[in-house]
Parts: structure tokens; C-alpha cells; sequence
């Protein structure tokens, strides 16, 4: 049986004896390949890591820390690397043939949009179909969806991504980021009460993902879907210095019944990922994998069969113009006449309505496939270390970094900068030891966060107007729930259970926190009672 110990016996994760002047073209060649976008990662780098020290001081700790980076660290891993003759830029899942490609224009050129429809969807990725989807399952024969894509379904974050499904953010982490935007909009509120309500936002969430996560693996069988789909739970990293928030975490987590995060120790973590690490990690139980551009393409496939979906790709949406009992949705190919409007373009809805400039911010995340892996690491698992993400599919290794904001004008941006990969790939080898890879995709994509990270799922105005986004990198693990709840809400179908209550999603809640109506607070009432919901509008499972 292997062990840790006798591990360390068999792989060399010291100092490789990289020469002297390898080294320094390595050094030279980062340095000169470094691009706007890997100093806007370091600047976040430097507020994350050591935005507690003095200015200078910070400063100097992040000189430190990036020279060992550029002559030390990342160099001895570079003998690891071998890349394509042309790295494609196009994301891995996006090789498989699109059965939707220019959908419908490809086999029905004559296609023309609809004058007049019930409801439009723009954006064709996890959860505009997911919304055709629900719909076609619900909605009457007179009842016309259709959907928007500017490019090809999938083609944007649904697309770009490590191929995670996710149970959603922890109780512990969505607390964290609740509850330091609730000081700047409620300080009507004890700090006492903030704490509470934040318990709140984190029950509910992790409530509706994990929903999300079993209608997910419901649909996939219900439906013979064939997306490589997996479930065997994802690791996450925790140093030395992080055990005992891993520990208070791990507690909130039993205490609210959102069991799904628990601790698992070296051992279980090296037989779980393959990584050798020194403290006890962070575990999603219950968090899958799947090919994620073929799920957006299953679930269209099934709506269209339906007579009242319909889908439009390489049509994009110009603007959005409000009526007195309708909108006019402007296209590239004319327009169209709604009763209903869903916006499910995530990090793109600045560039359609500038309300939401600093309201959903596009973070730029980076991935890289190729093929060589670690041999003790398992296939079809997810990973997350400290300044990387990842995970194997068959023989090939996934390496992901960053999540930095950019202007909204970049959202959907494709650069990536091989600085990142190489830096991701020297954190590879810190907890798996040397192997060889082969770089041969290598690509970026942007995510929409909110300011408190917490979703905006709901109405956007008093006739017909939704949105889904502020996703925080987390599309998998709220989509496909959120999309059903608002396919309902439109159809005012309320024979099922809405896991999305205005009070805690809606979009007021960051566009005009004054005049949201929050859920009520008790300070008598933090949660301990293994999961049962606070709030009476919360649906029970």
C-alpha cells in the first residue's frame, strides 16, 4: 500500500539542479513575456496576500516573493513543460463537433427571427438553455421561447471552463462575503443582526445548490444525456495557516446541515487528488464533473424537440427597449416583440444595461489543457490549490489560474498569457512532483461577481424583465435551479418549490439596497438547527 511516507522515498519534488544559464532564460523569458493582464493579477495578488502590511512593506514582500518565483520556483518546473508547435486558443471542450453551429441558418438558411414572441432569452450558455429547457417541459403550445446567442451556445464561460460541477460556494465562504456588504448597506443593523442575516443569505444559497446539484444529476439520467458526467467530489487545499478557519468552517457546515464541506486528511486527500500535502484539506463530497458545453447542448437539443422553443446563434443583441406592455429586442438581425425578457449573459450585462457597471464585474480566468499526468492523480476529479485549479480528464490535465477583474468592455475576452500557466504548472509540481505535460490549449474566459458574491437571481423591473448573473465563477451550482425558478415565475407555475426568494436574490439588493425588501432578522435566531430554513418565504425541501 502506498503511503505518504514511502511516497516521498519515490518522487523528487526538491531542487532539480537547473543550470545556471537555463535559468536565466528562464528568468528573461518570463520577464519579457509578461502582458498587461498578468500585472492587474499581481496587483490583486499583492491586496490579497499582503494588503495587511504598509504600503512598502507589501511592496517588498511581493518583490520577494515574485523573484524566487521567476529564478527559483518556476524555472526548475520548466523541464516539465514541452508546448505545441500551435497551442489552439480555442477551450478544449469547444474541439468536440457543435451539433447546434449556427443554429438554425446552418441546415435552414431562409430562417427568419419571430416578430412577436412570449419570452426572450439572450445568451445561450448554462442558463439560457437550462431556461429552454424548464420551458419546454412547462410552457403551453401558444407559449414562444426564444433564445439569443451572439456567437455559439457555449461558446463563453459555459464553455471555458475546468468542466466542475459545483455544490455551490460553502456556508462558511458565502457568509464571508454577505456579511462585510451588509456593514456597508445595513448599518441600521447590530453587528450582531448583520451576523445572522449573513447566516441567512448562506443557508439559502447553499440550500438552492444543492437542489441544483441533484436536479442536475436528475436530468442527466432522466434524460440519457451523454456529458462524461462523474461525481466524485472535489479537493481543496488548506496551509498551515488556514486550519483553523478550514476547522470553523467545517463545524458551520455540520451545525447548519450543509454537510456537503467537510475536512479530509493527508492521507485521504492524496488517495482523493494524488497531492501530497502536509495539513488536513477542504472536501465537496458531493461535487461532480461533466463535459460542459455538451450538458448546454443536450438540454438545447431536448427544448427545440418542443414546438415553442426556438434558437437563434450568431445573433447578437444590441439593445433592450421598453415599451409600455412589451419590449423590442434589437438584433444584428432585426427585431423581435416580447412580453418577457430573461438576461442570462452573466458577465456581459454592463454592456447592456450600464446599471450594472460595478454590479456584475467580469473577473478573467485562465485555463490550459495538455496531455501527460501525474500518475497517482485519479481521473475525473477537481482540484484547487492554493494559486491553482484544476483536475484530470482521461490523459488529459487541466491548469487554471487567476480571477482578476478587467474592464467591463473585456468581458468574454480570449488572452491568455502563458506567464499564468507556467506559474500554475510550478504549483503542479510543488504538490505532485515532476511529470511531463504537453501544452496544447490554452485559453481565458470572464465570470461575473457581485460585490458581496452572492448571485442576482429575479426581476429587474415591474412588467417582465429577469436576469440570472453574479454567478462568482459558481454557474454550475446555481444555474439549472435558478433557471427553472424563473421559467416558473414567468409561466406563474407555483406548484413547485422557488429556492430563490426576491428578498434574498433580487437584483435591489445591490442596485438600490435601500429600497429592497430584505428578509426579516432575528438575532435570537442563528442558525443551529441543522438546516431548517429562517425565513418563511424560504421553500422547504
Amino acid at each position: 500500500m502506498t503511503t505518504l511516507a514511502n511516497l516521498d522515498q519515490k518522487t523528487d519534488t526538491g531542487r532539480s539542479g537547473v543550470p545556471f544559464f537555463y535559468r536565466l532564460r528562464c528568468f528573461i523569458s518570463l520577464v519579457l513575456g509578461l502582458r498587461r493582464h498578468d500585472f492587474r493579477s499581481a496587483a490583486k495578488f499583492i491586496a490579497v496576500e499582503y494588503g495587511h502590511l504598509p504600503f512598502l512593506s507589501r511592496h517588498w514582500q511581493f518583490l520577494k516573493w515574485s523573484l524566487r518565483q521567476l529564478w527559483v520556483v518556476i524555472p526548475e518546473a520548466m523541464p516539465m513543460l514541452t508546448v505545441a508547435p500551435r497551442v489552439s486558443h480555442t477551450p478544449f471542450w469547444l474541439d468536440e463537433p457543435n451539433p447546434l453551429e449556427n443554429h438554425p441558418w446552418q441546415l435552414k438558411p431562409e430562417s427568419q427571427l419571430p416578430n412577436s414572441v412570449h419570452t426572450v432569452v439572450i445568451g445561450a450558455g448554462f442558463t439560457g438553455a437550462a431556461a429552454a429547457y424548464h420551458w419546454s417541459k412547462r410552457a403551453g403550445s401558444d407559449q414562444q421561447l426564444v433564445v439569443l446567442e451572439m456567437n455559439e451556445a457555449a461558446s463563453a464561460a459555459s464553455g471555458r471552463n475546468q468542466g466542475t460541477i459545483v455544490m455551490g460556494r460553502y456556508f462558511t465562504m458565502v457568509r464571508g462575503t454577505v456579511e462585510p456588504y451588509l456593514a456597508k448597506v445595513r448599518s441600521d443593523l447590530s453587528s450582531t443582526q448583520r451576523r445572522c442575516l449573513a447566516e441567512q443569505f448562506a443557508d439559502v444559497y447553499c440550500k438552492a445548490a444543492y437542489r441544483n446539484a441533484d436536479l442536475i444529476e436528475k436530468a442527466i439520467g432522466d434524460e440519457g444525456f451523454d456529458v462524461d458526467y462523474a461525481r466524485k467530489g472535489w479537493v481543496q487545499e488548506r496551509r498551515a495557516d488556514q486550519q483553523e478557519d478550514l476547522a470553523e468552517s467545517v463545524s458551520d457546515a455540520a451545525r447548519t446541515g450543509n454537510d456537503d464541506w467537510i475536512s479530509i486528511d493527508p492521507e485521504s486527500v492524496y488517495r482523493e487528488s494524488g497531492m501530497r500535502v502536509e495539513t488536513p484539506a477542504g472536501f465537496s463530497a458531493r461535487a461532480g464533473t461533466w463535459h460542459p458545453a455538451k450538458w448546454v447542448w443536450s438540454l438545447l437539443t431536448v427544448a427545440l424537440k418542443s414546438e415553442n422553443v426556438s434558437l437563434f446563434t450568431r445573433t447578437k443583441v444590441t439593445s433592450v427597449e421598453q415599451q409600455v406592455d412589451h419590449y423590442l429586442i434589437h438584433t444584428s438581425r432585426g427585431l423581435i416583440r416580447t412580453q418577457n425578457v430573461l438576461y442570462a449573459v452573466e458577465s456581459f450585462l454592463p454592456k447592456l444595461d450600464s446599471r450594472f457597471h460595478n454590479v456584475i464585474e467580469p473577473h478573467q480566468e485562465q485555463l490550459a489543457t495538455g496531455t501527460g499526468t501525474p500518475e497517482v492523480m485519479p481521473c475525473n476529479n477537481s482540484i484547487t490549490g492554493k494559486f491553482f485549479f484544476g483536475g484530470r480528464r482521461d490523459e488529459t490535465l487541466f491548469i487554471g489560474s487567476d480571477s482578476t477583474r478587467v474592464p467591463d468592455h473585456l468581458a468574454g475576452c480570449n488572452k491568455p498569457c502563458r506567464f499564468l500557466t507556467k506559474f500554475a504548472l510550478s504549483e503542479y509540481k510543488r504538490v505532485y512532483g515532476p511529470f511531463a505535460w504537453r501544452l496544447t490549449h490554452e485559453w481565458s474566459g470572464t465570470v461575473g461577481y457581485t460585490p458581496d458574491e452572492y448571485p442576482l437571481i429575479g426581476r429587474l423591473d415591474d412588467q417582465g424583465k429577469y436576469m440570472i448573473g453574479g454567478m462568482a465563477g459558481s454557474g454550475s451550482g446555481v444555474a439549472f435551479n435558478a433557471a427553472r425558478c424563473i421559467v416558473n415565475r414567468i409561466l406563474e407555475q407555483i406548484s413547485e418549490p422557488d429556492d430563490y426568494p426576491e428578498s434574498f436574490f433580487g437584483p435591489t439588493r445591490i442596485l438600490d439596497p435601500t429600497a429592497h425588501h430584505w428578509p426579516d432578522q432575528d438575532e435570537s435566531r442563528v442558525l443551529h438547527t441543522h438546516g431548517e430554513p429562517l425565513s418563511g418565504e424560504v421553500p422547504t425541501s
